[in-house]
């Protein structure tokens, strides 16, 4: 994007509403993002630091009037500058004072960034606008904010005061914690007072203070965008490359609730779903929108590894017919390749439903293409023995094999096309087959000749009849045990399809897991600080409760993890059992084929015995 756009505005109606291109640019962002939102007032400089971060001189209105020229949530997607493979995504938000703008950023950004005092007002107000779960409506689950709120920026503008907390010397981080400092008693001045400061170090998991001196001479205020470096304060000019700096290196990429790394095409599904639902006089739920966005995610996910499979052996296609070790080898490959294409992109697949869905579609498709290769493999056997025996029907056609020892010199031509054909197409996978019902068919002619021919007695015919009905029988078999040896390839080729499967479930299941653990740990972190700073700032009580909700916290983390653990257990041990209960079909098959083998063998050996 080589300029900002409009992402968020406002309708007609007075509702929030998602431009749809912006939409359509995130769409297109395939990589992770690290979305940075500064929230502010007119006339504050938000604009200048959206731009400097973008690595630009203008893009963001700046607003030289007292008139806001952003009206809404504004938008630049950028190659992140540190981050390879990520793409920096940059918010800039009305500055008039909106809650719900407020709570969109703070639930789509990764790094909240506040410009003004006068808008941590807006901060105390996010548990009545936002919601973990949807099991219990008037819960107030605000303590599990912690686990996914960004991180958090203070940056103050025009600061012309010194940095000193109780008179001494301060830093920047140090002047923002004496600005969150609460006060101890418990009237309603001093709850109003507290109330906005706990929020801020309830909700967010770290904090950050930047402070700005006045950037130029109050009469280039407007035209900032267009100054010269040597027109701005160098003290300023330092401080931003600090704070561009600090953004870029300890911003993470954005990541849902449960650690899912958010994609540009996820942020875009994300703010529709909460425009929708804010616009709807809803509260939006953090729990609802993940299950949105995991079966957007998943259904495209089973797309996408669809897409890869079938391309994949679209390919080969062209290429057969194949032996069936070529096939398999490829499917197992392709199969191998789609899973991990949905693996990259699915989340929350409970019980491994889209999972089940796309494997019983790329299975479907492999029994397709094993029958596209067994008709062209067909076709060419027919093609190959078509050519080799056009000399013999010639001479039936002609009547060669019309008059004494004819059968004999039929059957040396038989066999010598049998020998040939076995050469040609001896790694086709429809060759035995294939002979097999062309030495039936032709059994016709030979037993026409055989009676015909003057040359043998009755009882040479009768011994020929029964050679010939036994070599008939060898063929069968053959064919059949060719069908059992692909059978068997088939079989074997799925069972390593499923363990490659299996393992990949498993260490998609050890990442989901490892990313709740890490968000919980944060989530820990963070409260274990808010009480320490409590406990040593006197604030008895408070640290106190703050116990029992860190206890609670522990207890909900641990059999959240036990839960889940459990699931992916049963998850693996029913995907065991289907994959026993298929290859227990496809023993079932091989006993079938057995047994007709067996028959076949009993008369064979019966053919042989009259000989």
């Amino acid at each position: 994007m080589d300029k900002p756009v409009c992402f968020i505005d406002t309708g007609s109606d007075g509702k929030l509403r998602v431009q749809q291109s912006a939409l359509q640019i995130l769409q297109q962002i395939q990589q992770p993002v690290v979305v940075v939102a500064v929230v502010g007032l007119y006339r504050t400089g938000k604009s200048y630091l959206m731009n400097r971060l973008a690595g630009k001189q203008s893009g963001f209105a700046l607003g030289s009037t007292i008139e806001s020229k952003t009206k809404g949530i504004w938008m630049w997607c950028v190659s992140h500058p540190t981050k390879e493979g990520t793409t920096l995504v940059l918010l800039d938000t009305e500055g008039l004072g909106d809650v719900d703008k407020v709570t969109l950023c703070i639930m789509s950004c990764c790094c909240f960034v506040l410009m003004p005092e006068q808008t941590v007002r807006y901060v105390t107000e996010l548990s009545e606008c936002i919601k973990v779960k949807s099991s219990d409506e008037d819960a107030d689950d605000s303590s599990e904010f912690v686990k996914f709120f960004p991180s958090f920026i203070w940056a103050v503008r025009d600061f012309t005061l010194e940095l000193k907390t109780d008179g001494k010397d301060a830093t920047e981080d140090e002047y923002l914690e004496f600005a969150l400092k609460l006060k101890h008693g418990t009237t309603r001045i001093v709850m109003e007072y507290n109330f906005p400061r706990e929020c801020i170090q309830k909700f967010f998991p770290s904090r950050k203070c930047f402070t700005f001196p006045f950037p130029t001479a109050p009469e280039n205020m407007s035209c900032l965008e267009s100054l010269n470096s040597a027109d701005i304060s160098s003290e300023f000019l330092k401080v931003t490359d600090h704070f561009c700096q600090f953004v870029f290196h300890d911003s993470c990429v954005k990541r849902l609730k449960d650690g899912h790394t958010v994609t540009g095409r996820v942020l875009g599904h994300l703010a529709k779903t909460y425009v929708d639902t804010i616009s709807s006089g809803a509260v939006p739920c953090l729990e609802n929108a993940v299950i949105a966005m995991a079966t957007i995610e998943n259904e495209a996910a089973v797309k996408e590894g669809l897409q890869v499979y079938q391309s994949g052996m679209e390919k080969l296609k062209n290429s057969f017919p194949l032996e069936l070790k070529d096939v398999s080898s490829e499917h197992q490959h392709l199969s191998s390749t789609a899973t991990q294409a949905f693996m990259k992109r699915s989340f929350r697949d409970i019980d491994w439903k889209y999972l089940k869905s796309l494997e019983e579609k790329i299975i479907k498709l492999f029994d397709g293409y094993l029958s596209q290769n067994e008709q062209a493999s067909k076709k060419r056997c027919e093609e190959i023995l078509s050519s080799l025996s056009a000399p013999m029907m010639e001479k039936l056609k002609q009547g060669f094999y019309t008059k004494p020892g004819g059968y004999d010199l039929f059957c040396k031509d038989l066999e010598d096309i049998g020998k040939k054909y076995n050469s040609q197409a001896n790694k086709e996978v429809k060759a035995e087959e294939v002979l097999e019902e062309f030495l039936k068919q032709k059994s016709v002619d030979s037993n026409a000749i055989l009676q015909a021919d003057k040359k043998p007695t009755e009882k040479e015919k009768k011994i020929k009849k029964e050679k010939e009905k036994a070599a008939l029988l060898e063929q069968e078999i053959k064919a059949r045990d060719e069908k059992q040896r692909q059978l068997e390839e088939k079989m074997e080729a799925e069972r390593q399809s499923n363990e490659e499967r299996m393992r990949q479930m498993k260490e998609k299941m050890d990442e989901e897991m490892k990313l709740q653990r890490e968000e919980a740990e944060r989530a820990m972190d963070s409260k274990l600080r808010e009480q320490a700073d409590l406990q040593e700032k006197g604030f008895k009580e408070k640290a106190d409760r703050m116990s029992q909700e860190i206890e609670e916290f522990k207890r909900r983390s641990t059999e959240a993890e036990s839960n889940r653990a459990r699931e992916f257990a049963a998850i693996l041990e029913n995907s065991s059992r289907k994959h026993e209960e298929f290859m227990a079909m496809m023993q079932q098959q091989h006993r079938e084929h057995m047994m007709a083998m067996q028959k076949t063998n009993a008369d064979y050996s019966g053919g042989c015995s009259i000989m």
